[in-house]
């Protein structure tokens, strides 16, 4: 029913017809994506400030969670990287106790939007701001493994963007060449590594090895996790539960960084799941899956991990590979827990600037870079809002970006929403109005205009004309508003105002043929009651008729 709670993981359904042959391609599946998600999880844990074990955790806990609670069959969660900008940026500010606090809370906040069943007003956020920030994000990948994929003796790299860019350019000479040739040669080989062996192996995977074995039989000074992290870079056992240290003096500096991270983990992971849906012909539950993502997102940062959303690459690898239930997301998650405990002495050799090959690669499969090839084909509005978005993501961050983005998008739509709406005087001498319904021949001092679109707050000063038109010979007038399409409070508020500057002249309001939403308004608030039942007319013969009894 409407309205009530309801909760209900697809892994249920799942389950009714289950066979051993689904079975199988749900393990192999999720053996293939385990195998693609281990370097990712490691890459990203790194890009985002955290240690390579945070970044497993993550897809690990997350992963699992999200894929037995969620509402899409074949959804794979995970660190992404759409929030490495975000939480790099969070750490930088606010520390990592303050991050996993962070990620908590939008765990409760993205459960309390599943519930009350709003998973499906993410599709109100425009296109331009998606498109945006996605580009922006992308950027910010590739700017934060400039420093590991060159070998750059540099430190800390500053989090802002007006800092971190000299920083970079300064420390550019230094660059290491066998580091540099590692790096280069890790991403030609991912991203130009055969499609169709890509299915059995990905190229992601190959680079690792490959990158691994040349620096350590070679001695090359080429950075590796183990020289970076130490010997517990890489986790070699379970993570332990770990509660959360929280500044309550802090805590209301950490809604909007903790809203940030609610904002782009639904805005990913039903993205996810729409493209999804199209590859198996399904339809998953939005408001389900965002309640899984929030239970992810709370039960992570007790164990150390990051924000988790759902992922597009790996979900899609997923698809390919032959998952077809929650059981192949839950399956990569068990095997990534394999690799943690056997291969955890060896993975401490992979080199930084390979696994930054590999996050340059998917920073650049994940920007929507044809925008920008097409922004002369978009209205003048929508290509300001990308590019404000884009550049605001870059330079500052993604709250910010969003939050302005969003305001600019709400404000060009009010803007082509008063566009729309038009106030017209209809034929005074009688004659039907171009493109209207014909207007009965009209008594002296009687003016008929017709409203046309949705009459809200940034088209109500329009009726400001109907007051200025009304000069000492008129003792009627008649809105015609059968063709507006919604009212809202300010436009009741000018209808009022109209209505009582009338009556303070001694002339009368007549409205013709109000319907649906804007008559609902009309009567809830009383305004009818004070026009009058007589001065509200079924179409526009009766309001004529009524208008000359008035004169």
């Amino acid at each position: 029913m409407p309205g009530v709670f309801s909760f209900r993981p697809r892994l249920l359904e799942s389950l009714r017809d289950y066979s051993q042959a689904r079975f199988v391609a749900d393990l192999l599946a999720g053996l293939t994506v385990g195998v693609v998600a281990l370097p990712l999880a490691i890459g990203l844990g790194i890009a985002s400030g955290v240690t390579p074990g945070a970044g497993i955790f993550t897809a690990i806990i997350g992963g699992f969670m999200v894929s037995a609670f969620g509402g899409s069959r074949v959804q794979i969660g995970g660190p992404a990287g759409a929030f490495v900008g975000l939480v790099y940026a969070i750490i930088a500010q606010y520390g990592l106790p303050n991050l996993l606090v962070c990620t908590a809370m939008a765990g409760v906040f993205l459960f309390i939007l599943g519930a009350a069943r709003l998973g499906t007003m993410i599709k109100y956020i425009p296109h331009p701001v998606t498109t945006g920030f996605t580009c922006g994000i992308a950027v910010t990948i590739v700017l934060s493994q400039v420093k590991d994929f060159l070998g750059l003796e540099l430190g800390v790299v500053p989090a802002e963007f007006f800092e971190k860019i000299p920083a970079l350019v300064r420390a550019l000479p230094a660059a290491s060449g066998p580091t540099v040739a590692v790096g280069v040669g890790a991403f030609l080989l991912i991203r130009f590594w055969p499609v169709r062996w890509g299915r059995v192996v990905p190229g992601s995977i190959v680079a690792i090895i490959v990158g691994t074995v040349v620096v350590h039989f070679l001695k090359l000074p080429v950075a590796t996790i183990g020289s970076r992290f130490g010997a517990g870079g890489f986790p070699d056992g379970l993570p332990s539960f770990s509660p959360l240290v929280i500044d309550w003096h802090r805590l209301g500096e950490l809604i909007r960084p903790a809203f940030a991270i609610t904002l782009l983990g639904a805005i990913e992971s039903l993205l996810s799941a729409v493209v999804s849906d199209g590859m198996i012909d399904d339809r998953h539950d939005s408001n389900q899956e965002l309640m899984a993502q929030g239970i992810a997102n709370f039960t992570v940062p007790f164990f150390g991990g990051i924000p988790v959303t759902g992922v597009i690459a790996r979900t899609a690898t997923n698809v390919r590979s032959g998952g077809r239930s929650p059981v192949a997301g839950m399956t990569h998650a068990v095997a990534l827990v394999l690799v943690v405990l056997v291969a955890a002495p060896l993975a401490s050799h992979i080199p930084l600037t390979v696994l930054g090959g590999v996050l340059i690669v998917v920073a650049i499969n994940m920007g929507d870079w044809g925008e920008f090839r097409i922004l002369r084909r978009h209205t003048k509005s929508d290509a300001a809002v990308f590019l404000v978005t884009f550049v605001l993501t870059v330079v500052f961050d993604l709250t910010v970006a969003v939050e302005i983005g969003m305001i600019l998008a709400a404000g060009l739509f009010i803007k082509r929403v008063t566009d729309t709406t038009h106030v017209s005087a209809l034929d005074e001498a009688g004659a039907p109005g171009q493109g209207h319904e014909p207007v009965p021949p009209l008594p002296p001092g009687v003016l008929v205009y017709r409203v046309f679109g949705a009459l809200l707050f940034g088209a109500a000063d329009k009726l400001d004309n109907v007051l200025r038109r009304a000069g000492g010979d008129t003792r009627v007038i008649i809105l015609h508003v059968a063709a507006v399409t919604a009212l809202d409070a300010t436009a009741l508020n000018a209808l009022e105002t109209l209505h009582a500057k009338l009556r303070h002249h001694k002339k009368y309001l007549i409205l013709c043929g109000p319907h649906t939403q804007p008559y609902v308004l009309l009567e809830r608030s009383g305004f009818l009651e004070r026009v009058g039942a007589d001065n509200v007319a079924a179409d526009l013969e009766a309001a004529v008729a009524r208008a000359r009894q008035l004169v």
